[in-house]
Order: structure tokens, then C-alpha cells, then sequence
């Protein structure tokens, strides 16, 4: 009996202990697929680490050699340098590279015109204006700014601003002198028929019109000269003005409009198409995508678009979204031809760079880029100056097409 009890002894031992290496077994498998896992994570994230810093090092050497550049021009050049300009010339040349004639960088002055442009107002006297070989002439006096409310008038050369001769600068310059004065009044001279006049006028914000309108009988004409912050809702108040008089059918005249705003496009053209349809699309690298029209708002009388070679962008958008989402009929020339969307960016430097994101798409996915859109009724016009509507005969078309 005792030796029955010991071998039933060391039989459970043995029992526990083989109990005890299965586990031991289970353990070790546990142990070394962790240990097996974390340093195939160490290499992973290693082999990342380096190929990261492999590709920052690739960029840094491109830098250090900009930088090399920079350095060499400032501290070795034969002649003093401006800083400023020099930067300017290097942003430019990296934008010029990429041989879009829509990707570029906009220095100080220009993208100070460029932005007043397209916010539909600034701050100024309210007059365009351009270089003329004796001064600078006045083409148009905006309606209720200051230059109006002081009886400048389209035609006049200005001449002297707070009496300094202003006849060998720019336009630009002028502008921003004018811009810039420390003082909320100005003093301006300018020639009319042969008289020196000289008047005081206040600094003010001007609003830029971009929409005028008129009735033909019946025939509401609306034109749009460019597309800015503040169009969209000067195109609604001329249409709701029309449409108060009783009008039946409508024009839309983007002739010579180099486009602006996608977004003030894109509100229009939802005033006239039906909830649901395309306005149009974008593709860029990572897919295409279409916008719709989710208002409520359409209307559903005739319209005719007038166009031309000049017609750009945000105008083919428009013109486009009508045509293939409302069924407007494009009288004139075929236009420009830009199916290409572009971002910007301010520089601290006080200038801008433009770069294209994407091709733009009409309604029906088609691309008019370098292609331009064909119209439904070719009208050719020869220049003529001074055009009124009588001897406009595309207006004249386009009157007798929506009738």
C-alpha cells in the first residue's frame, strides 16, 4: 500500500509537471510572437524614419543650393541688390517653370488692382483710368463716387495730384497715390479741352460696378463686365428690376468679360436651373466631381447669351451651365477657351502667386478648354467706335432670338 501511494505520488507530479511545460510552451509561443512583432515595428518604422529623412534631405539640399544662390548674388555681386526683387524674380521663375500661362506670380502692384478688382470696390476717388501720352485720361466715371459728385468727367487728363506733375507716371503710380494719401481728401488737376481745372475730391470706398441693364421692349438686357464679390448681387436687383417691368425673355452679354469669381458664376446660374441639374465640374488629380444647383429659385423664359473671343472663364462657366442645364441659345463669336480653375495665395512680401488646381467641366462632363465655346448663331462684328445698341448687330441677333 505505501508503494502504491508513492507511485500514485510521482504519477501526479509527473501529471503537474507536464501540465506545467504545456503552458510553459503556450507562454514562449506568446513571448516570441511579441517580441518577434515589435522589432518587425522597430525595422518598419526605421526604414520609414530613413526614407523620410531621406526625402527631407533630397529637399534640403534644392533649398540649401536656393539658398546658395541667394547668398552668393547678396554678399558677392558686383553691384547692391534689392533684396525684395530678387525674391520676387526667384518666385516668379519657379511659376514660369511650369509653362501654364495661368500659373504666376502677381507683384505688389498688380495684385493690389487685381484684388480691389474682384471685391468690387476700393478705396480711390471712383474713376478708371489709363496712360495717355500727355497725363492720365479718365475712361469712365463711376456712378455715385466722389470724382462724379465733383464733375469729373470721362475725357479728362489728369495732370497734377496735390499739385506734383504726375504726367510721366503711370497709372498704377497715380492709383496709388491717390490710394495711399494720408489725407481723406485729395487734390486733383486735369485738362479739359485745353483748361486746367483743379478740384477737391474725398478719399472714399468706391463700389465697382459690374452690371448694367436695359429694356428693349419686353427684352431685358443684362451685361456683365466681370465677375467680383459683389456682382451676383448686382446682377439680382438689375434681373428683379427687369422682371418688375414686365419683361418676357432675357439677354446676358459676357462679351469682353475676362471671367473673376467662380462662386458669383456659379449664383447666378442657379437664378435661372432647375433644382437638381448640374452647373458644372471639376477634375483634378484626385477624381472629378460635379456641383448641382440646391435652390429652389429657376425661371423659365427665353434667354440668349452674347459672346466673344474675349469671353473667359467664369463667363464660359456661366454661359455653359445655361446652355446645357436651361437651354439658352450663345449668339456672337466662339470664346476664349479657359476651362481651367485657379487658387491663390497671398506672399508676405505683399505680392500674389496663381496656380491652376483643376479643369472645369460643363454640365454635360465636356472640356472647353483651348477650344472655347462655339456659338449657336455665328454673328461676326467689325470694330466700331462708339457702338451703341442700334449698330450693335450681335444685340440685334440676339433680340430677334429670344422675341
Amino acid at each position: 500500500m505505501k508503494k502504491k501511494n508513492e507511485k500514485n505520488v510521482k504519477m501526479k507530479k509527473n501529471e503537474r509537471n507536464a501540465s506545467f511545460n504545456l503552458l510553459e510552451v503556450i507562454v514562449i509561443i506568446i513571448m516570441t510572437s511579441l517580441v518577434v512583432g515589435v522589432a518587425t515595428g522597430v525595422i518598419v518604422y526605421k526604414n520609414y524614419k530613413e526614407d523620410e529623412n531621406s526625402t527631407n534631405a533630397s529637399s534640403n539640399i534644392y533649398l540649401d543650393e536656393l539658398n546658395g544662390a541667394y547668398n552668393n548674388i547678396i554678399n558677392g555681386y558686383v553691384e547692391k541688390v534689392d533684396e525684395s526683387k530678387l525674391v520676387d524674380a526667384a518666385i516668379q521663375g519657379m511659376y514660369q517653370y511650369l509653362g501654364d500661362p495661368y500659373t504666376s506670380y502677381i507683384d505688389e502692384e498688380a495684385t493690389e488692382d487685381l484684388t480691389d478688382r474682384l471685391n468690387g470696390e476700393y478705396t480711390g476717388i471712383g474713376v478708371e483710368i489709363t496712360k495717355v501720352e500727355n497725363g492720365i485720361l479718365v475712361i469712365t466715371v463711376f456712378e455715385g463716387g466722389p470724382a462724379q459728385k465733383a464733375g469729373v468727367e470721362a475725357g479728362d487728363i489728369i495732370v497734377k495730384v496735390n499739385g506734383e506733375d504726375i504726367t510721366s507716371k503711370s497709372a498704377a503710380e497715380v492709383s496709388s497715390m491717390i490710394k495711399n494719401s494720408k489725407s481723406s481728401s485729395i487734390e486733383i488737376s486735369f485738362l479739359r479741352a485745353g483748361i486746367t481745372i483743379t478740384k477737391t475730391l474725398n478719399i472714399s470706398n468706391v463700389n465697382v460696378p459690374s452690371v448694367s441693364k436695359e429694356n428693349f421692349d419686353g427684352v431685358g438686357y443684362i451685361k456683365i463686365d466681370t465677375f467680383s464679390n459683389t456682382t451676383y448681387n448686382q446682377f439680382k436687383n438689375a434681373l428683379e428690376s427687369l422682371e418688375n417691368e414686365g419683361i418676357k425673355s432675357l439677354i446676358i452679354d459676357v462679351r469682353n468679360n475676362g471671367g473673376g469669381y467662380l462662386n458669383s458664376a456659379v449664383e447666378i446660374a442657379e437664378l435661372f436651373i432647375e433644382k437638381g441639374k448640374n452647373i458644372y465640374g471639376l477634375e483634378n488629380k484626385n477624381g472629378t466631381t460635379f456641383y448641382t444647383d440646391d435652390t429652389k429659385t429657376k425661371r423659365d423664359y427665353k434667354i440668349a447669351v452674347l459672346i466673344n473671343g474675349a469671353s473667359a472663364s467664369a463667363s464660359e462657366i456661366l454661359t455653359c451651365a445655361l446652355k446645357e442645364s436651361y437651354g439658352i441659345t450663345t449668339i456672337g463669336t466662339t470664346s476664349y477657351g479657359k476651362g481651367t480653375v485657379q487658387e491663390t495665395s497671398n506672399l508676405s512680401t505683399g505680392g500674389m502667386v496663381k496656380y491652376t488646381t483643376a479643369y472645369w467641366l460643363t454640365p454635360n462632363g465636356n472640356k472647353i478648354n483651348n477650344v472655347g465655346i462655339i456659338p449657336d448663331i455665328e454673328v461676326k462684328m467689325e470694330y466700331i467706335e462708339n457702338i451703341t445698341y442700334a449698330t450693335d448687330i450681335q444685340l440685334q441677333s440676339a433680340i430677334n432670338a429670344v422675341k
